[in-house]
């Protein structure tokens, strides 16, 4: 029976190509909050949900199709001081980044733990591996994903469960050149401290998630991926 695979923040950049990648060979459902472009990406069925807002739609979807696969891509980023930060920019950064993985793991492993079969696959960054400067709230978030992704990789190992984080760099997506233009620097800036001197592609990471819900990688567990053209090394 052909795995199915549940992606969020599916119609735009990592999520889209994660989305287009694995369609080829299993039934992934999308998750978003715009519903046009859900539509625009003709999967058997999909959920429009705003993680900052209200998360029982996924879950009662998570329910409904007991899948095998999670992929937590949805997340929401946030350029500032950390003084300068609203009650609602906090509350909406960690509900969509952190909280929202974690009731999803929780709504999904029941399911994954009667199979004694699942994989989880979180996109991090590499900035809850370094950290950011002015990128704080983002970053605690990533890096609580890292955390997250080893205890529960030892919780579910038993079950053949696999839990791993990939922690992209700067990625050539909408959100990645954002993120320059909220910057106090230019993009060849930016490149210019890569070690590669480019920005990661967004299939980069969706053929390493591929690779993670194989059984090739089976043992692969509990790891923190670093996909970053070389960023965590140095410059």
């Amino acid at each position: 029976m052909t795995k199915k695979i549940l992606v969020t923040g599916a119609t735009r950049g990592i999520g889209k190509a994660i989305f287009n990648e694995l369609c080829k060979d299993y039934d992934v459902y999308p998750s978003a909050r715009n519903e046009k472009a859900l539509k625009a990406l003709n999967a058997k069925d999909y959920c429009v949900c705003d993680f900052a807002k209200d998360i029982k739609p996924l879950v009662d979807f998570i329910n409904k199709y007991e899948f095998d696969i999670i992929i937590n891509n949805a997340g929401e980023y946030i350029y500032g001081s950390i003084d300068t930060m609203t009650d609602n920019q906090i509350s909406s950064i960690y509900k969509t980044n952190l909280i929202a993985p974690v009731k999803i793991i929780s709504s999904a492993t029941p399911y994954m733990k009667e199979k004694k079969w699942g994989r989880i696959v979180n996109i991090g960054s590499i900035s809850g591996v370094m950290g950011e400067a002015y990128a704080s709230l983002y970053s605690s978030t990533k890096s609580g994903l890292i955390g997250l992704t080893k205890a529960l990789a030892l919780e579910l190992a038993e079950y053949n469960v696999t839990v791993n984080t990939i922690n992209p760099g700067w990625v050539d997506t909408e959100l990645g050149n954002n993120s320059v233009e909220d910057s106090d620097f230019s993009k060849e800036e930016i490149i210019e401290c890569i070690p590669q001197k480019r920005f990661v592609e967004p299939k980069e990471v969706a053929t390493l998630t591929k690779y993670l819900i194989s059984d090739d990688a089976k043992g692969i567990t509990g790891q923190s991926i670093n996909l970053c053209a070389g960023l965590s090394v140095g410059c």
